[in-house]
């Protein structure tokens, strides 16, 4: 659910000069597409293979508003000027309902940027989507790790590479409380928990979070169960609970949401700087980190994207006033996972010009653009492309979420509620664990979700 992805980044008037981070192969900084090739053959060496379309247009969809879609919009400037394509990008905050109306109606976009491999596999099942040429099969693969793969192929056919990432499997901390206090960043799962009571015993509260989110409430609760799930059991349960080869009430699962509960439900480790165990439900989760700014919470378990989301003027950086670590193991059979979330490039139509674009899109050539633009702003956008250069990454939290995506050893899972059905996914698994966080029982909570899926 891109609910989980989106945050409010950027500043107002950056578009100009994100331009030029788009062009910085050239100094050369002509406008866009225009339906007519042209820029230095310097510039465009890249995009040689792209040849014959001047002229033609791509219309893309996505959720992705402005200011991210307008970084995106400069990122394909040298493209569109040296290949003569222009992409017409259009961007719906009801973009997930919408775009089944459009495809229905027979209005489907040429190619939409998609963040739920569920909604993917649905339109591809449907024969709605078109695979992706060979071509991007190979860039794609080239590119990204079969982990990643996996989530753009559908019974077996490719359709859509990988586009963004972000990383969930980060815990947020301030660098100078845990300085002050001789607290040292935990490596296990029970090196975490004897943190969290060395800060109950020194009279703080570790703990403090946030589900409100509108109708999308409760989404950072299933994150807790999808990072435990995938520490606890690994990557074939985690897969197994994710389509439903194992019951909601397995367990397996049981076991895992007494584990969140022994954090999450326990008062004497949250709800520090904000109120009771109940206030989690109430409380935006925009701000339900930002106490550890003010000593009155340590910890704060949330994605690479809340980045954005602490008060101005509050330094993000491994010396800062706050940064994040990645989440420890529990289990020693599963040591490096990594949980996450992103967008893939799907079509809807398979002409020369759109093949083009959506090859485009999967290059490193492409991931650099994107990230020079959003550099400029200070960071705030992360791929998985494995081939990008961390040199041209934005932030501190940025280039630590592409090391732990691309480290070898790393074991990607996509965020599981976003590969359910959307009734459970972005439906009763939100509610259900909305009700537990404020006094449901763990069965009670189980049970419900489970008669919840779609027989």
């Amino acid at each position: 659910m891109h609910w989980k992805r989106v945050a409010e980044l950027g500043s107002a008037g950056i578009a100009l000069v994100a331009v030029i981070a788009a062009c910085s192969s050239s100094k050369k900084t002509g406008g866009g597409g225009g339906g007519k090739s042209g820029g230095t053959s310097a510039e465009c060496a890249p995009f040689s293979k792209w040849t014959g379309l001047s002229g033609k247009k791509v219309t893309m969809y996505s959720s992705i508003t402005d200011p991210e879609g307008q970084h995106l919009r400069d990122s394909w400037k040298t493209f569109e000027k040296c290949t003569g394509i222009t992409i017409n990008y259009q961007a719906d905050k009801a973009f997930e309902a919408q775009l089944k109306i459009k495809v229905d109606g027979g209005n489907a976009p040429d190619i939409a940027l998609i963040p739920q491999p569920g909604l993917l596999a649905n339109f591809a099942t449907t024969n709605k989507l078109k695979p992706a040429s060979a071509a991007t099969k190979t860039e794609a693969t080239a590119n990204w790790s079969a982990d990643w793969i996996k989530y753009g192929t559908v019974n077996g056919t490719f359709y859509a590479a990988p586009m963004g990432s972000n990383v969930k499997s980060f815990i947020w901390y301030s660098p100078k409380a845990f300085k002050d206090k001789g607290y040292q960043i935990p490596q296990t799962w029970d090196d975490l928990i004897k943190l969290s009571d060395k800060i109950v015993a020194d009279g703080g509260k570790p703990w403090c979070a946030g589900a409100e989110s509108g109708d999308a409430t409760g989404w950072p609760l299933t994150d807790w169960m999808e990072e435990l799930m995938l520490r606890m059991h690994g990557p074939d349960v985690y897969d197994q609970w994710a389509t439903h080869k194992i019951p909601f009430n397995d367990p397996q699962v049981a076991d895992v949401l007494a584990k969140v509960g022994q954090i999450l439900k326990n008062p004497k480790y949250v709800n520090g700087g904000i109120g009771d165990v109940k206030s989690i439900a109430t409380t935006a989760f925009q701000k339900g980190g930002l106490p550890i700014e003010t000593g009155d919470c340590y910890m704060h378990a949330q994605a690479s994207f809340y980045a954005a989301n602490w008060d101005k003027g509050t330094t993000v950086g491994p010396d800062g006033d706050v940064f994040a670590f990645y989440e420890p193991p529990v289990n020693t059979q599963f040591p490096h996972p990594v949980e996450g979330g992103g967008e893939f490039v799907a079509a809807f139509a398979d002409r020369p010009e759109v093949q083009a674009v959506q090859e485009y899109l999967a290059t490193a050539d492409w991931a650099n653009s994107r990230l020079l633009v959003t550099k400029v702003s200070g960071g705030g956008w992360v791929t998985g492309n494995k081939n990008a250069s961390l040199d041209n990454f934005g932030s501190d939290v940025d280039k630590l979420s592409f090391q732990l995506l691309t480290d070898p050893k790393t074991v990607f899972r996509f965020d599981a509620s976003d590969t359910m059905p959307s009734s459970v996914g972005a439906g009763s698994f939100w509610k259900q664990m909305t009700t537990w966080i404020t006094g449901q029982s763990d069965q009670t909570t189980l049970n419900n979700i489970e008669k919840s899926w779609p027989k």
